[in-house]
């Protein structure tokens, strides 16, 4: 590969990597700078008053090339003024034995127009590990740690970091992907999507992004050694191996796993699912990021580059638009639209509308239609419950096909995959006695409604402020209603009212509740159990006892049971006992089969008896149990 074409596509790289960095300072104009020029001088910097100090660490870390970013260097005296640090000189400071970081790269949305304010930041910190001795790998990590609880504290964006080793990146080793990707290998799916959608904050360049020459073939290991054995090569590339192809296999396993992460977030990972399944269709079309590459590098303009996110919803919707049911490809244009969280036709036109209003000019959505989506965060709950149906039936209808593709070309399907996924299902729409129902609602941390509680004839129903007429839940156990709103991810403490009644509880108690709840169980996530869960027998895991929540008597009388149990397999349950016998006989079963049980306690805090009732509870269940 001759050094003028190296060359020009390393100045092209830059420029399009520019390019990615403002998209990101655009998106986040309070946090971008932080994670683009902060991140590399905290990585860089051990001072006993900034995030991420070591005091055994003698010297400090070494990101790759940090002393000649000019515009780390021009802000580096605001960092030191926010840390109280009064050194004029800078703090940049390494010497040959400094551990070097080889590079900071992000991967997925950030800095694309996909990007929206529910968007986490995935960053790869990359090492030769052969560089560090166990101690200071050691010290890196605790370094990145410390760091990123500062983040935690300051930034809007959740930024997650993956400490990388070099040599497992260049081996599609990542880490334990397979088992956690549902026993299919999916390594070069994560390759293929960090090429395509990276930003290099500091460090090395990726050679594979500037090994390319669209007149000729490129060999890859010969061009790498090639420039790094002349005297004359560029020191500043980073060998993070080839991508020639995906095995069909490795879609496969990447579908499930998406799929896993679509049934609690299923908006977000509905794309992916998409593209994936056209791979599986189409396995001789050429790789997204191969494409992308072409795209970016043979551009003639310094100032205008493609945008990954939009270079991967237009092949999508290139290909669906020919390979799928027209009300189905018009479910997929208001997807993409929702994801990208788009607002055309509205008074304010952003980057995103103004770049990616070309696509769908190209494939049209209906203006009422834009209209209503444009205000998806206002819609009534709902409506909202009835788009996440169709979006989850749609999740379902897509899983199917994937599983149909991989039978019909006689490609091996590792039977636990479809057991995992299976029960995974059942999780989330098996019908069992007690268990909580779940609201298919596609966005996370979308605006929630008043929810009011009323008792009417002996019966709890719990009303939005946006539709009086349609009951979020109805049951004559308010416990019950309360553990559903929390475990939907509807319930928040602010957001509370209760009609007045003539039953003993209050608005405090039922906020007080919800919050031990949703402290003890969290909300339905089934993507985070871990999936050698589902490959074992059912189990109870958690357990919260509510003792006389709806009692009127202030005695020591224990009576009224009700019990929230959540099993291994990430569904949860309500039961109600009126005497400790049915209890006894309840728990009985629960101790054989659940011998790990983690329990909990909630008795109303206007019990004047409150200390003496919840050790007598406490008391009464370790017997139960132990017997």
């Amino acid at each position: 590969m001759l050094s003028i074409t190296l060359q020009n596509n390393k100045k092209r790289y830059l420029a399009y990597n520019n390019f990615r960095k403002k998209i990101l300072l655009t998106n986040s104009p309070k946090d971008g700078p932080v994670i683009i020029y902060m991140l590399p001088w905290l990585l860089s910097v051990n001072r006993p008053a900034v995030p991420g100090f070591i005091k055994e660490l003698k010297e400090p870390f070494h990101v790759f090339n940090i002393e000649n970013n000019a515009e780390i260097l021009r802000r580096e005296s605001s960092f030191k003024k926010l840390f109280g640090i009064k050194d004029e000189k800078s703090l940049i400071r390494y010497s040959l034995q400094s551990p070097q970081i080889q590079g900071i790269y992000t991967i997925g949305s950030a800095g694309t127009l996909s990007q929206t304010y529910r968007s986490d930041c995935d960053i790869w910190i990359c090492v030769n590990k052969t560089d560090f001795n166990g101690k200071t790998l050691q010290y890196l990590n605790e370094k990145i740690n410390f760091i990123k609880g500062w983040l935690d504290s300051e930034l809007k964006i959740p930024v997650y970091f993956f400490l990388s080793d070099v040599g497992d990146i260049k081996q599609c080793n990542f880490g334990n992907l397979d088992f956690e990707g549902s026993g299919s290998a999916q390594k070069n799916v994560l390759k293929e999507e960090f090429y395509r959608t990276t930003i290099l904050i500091e460090g090395k360049l990726p050679f594979w992004w500037v090994c390319f020459d669209g007149d000729k073939p490129v060999n890859y290991d010969q061009s790498y050694t090639q420039n790094a054995e002349s005297d004359m090569g560029d020191r500043d590339f980073i060998d993070m191996g080839n991508l020639e192809g995906v095995n069909q296999n490795e879609y496969f396993g990447a579908s499930l796993w998406q799929f896993n992460k679509s049934l609690t977030h299923p908006l977000k990972s509905i794309i992916k699912m998409l593209q994936l399944k056209m791979f599986l269709e189409a396995p001789k079309e050429e790789l997204l990021c191969h494409k992308f590459r072409q795209l970016v590098l043979e551009g003639k303009d310094m100032a205008a580059f493609p945008d990954p996110s939009l270079f991967a919803m237009n092949a999508v919707l290139d290909y669906y638009s020919q390979h799928t049911k027209e009300e189905y490809f018009e479910f997929i244009k208001k997807f993409f639209y929702l994801r990208f969280d788009m607002k055309l036709l509205s008074k304010t036109q952003t980057m995103k509308e103004e770049i990616a209003g070309d696509v769908f000019k190209k494939y049209k959505i209906d203006r009422k239609d834009i209209y209503l989506l444009n205000e998806f965060e206002s819609w009534k709950l709902q409506e909202k419950i009835n788009f996440g149906e169709l979006l989850f039936e749609f999740l379902i209808y897509i899983y199917k096909d994937i599983v149909r593709i991989q039978k019909g070309k006689n490609r091996e399907i590792a039977p636990q995959d479809l057991t995992i996924i299976g029960r995974k299902l059942s999780s989330s729409l098996e019908v069992k006695d007690y268990k909580v129902p779940l609201l298919h609602i596609p966005a996370e941390n979308s605006k929630l409604p008043v929810l009011t509680f009323s008792y009417i004839d002996k019966i709890w129903r719990v009303n939005t402020s946006d539709d009086r007429e349609w009951p979020v839940i109805i049951n004559e156990n308010i416990v019950f209603c309360l553990t559903y709103i929390v475990w939907n991810g509807i319930y928040d403490p602010l957001q509370i009212r209760m009609l007045p009644n003539q039953t003993a509880v209050t608005i405090q108690e039922i906020i007080n509740l919800g919050r031990k709840i949703r402290e003890v169980f969290g909300s339905y996530d089934v993507s985070s159990v871990y999936f050698g869960n589902f490959l074992q027998k059912e189990t109870i895991a958690k357990m919260l006892f509510v003792v006389s929540f709806e009692n009127q008597k202030t005695n020591m009388d224990i009576h009224d049971f009700c019990v929230i149990y959540k099993n291994n397999w990430e569904e949860l349950f309500v039961r109600r006992f009126t005497s400790t016998e049915k209890m006894k006989a309840f728990l009985k079963t629960v101790s054989k089969n659940s011998p790990h049980l983690e329990t909990h306690y909630y008795i109303r805090r206007n019990n004047i008896y409150y200390e003496k009732t919840i050790e007598r509870t406490k008391n009464i269940l370790t017997q139960m149990l132990m017997s």
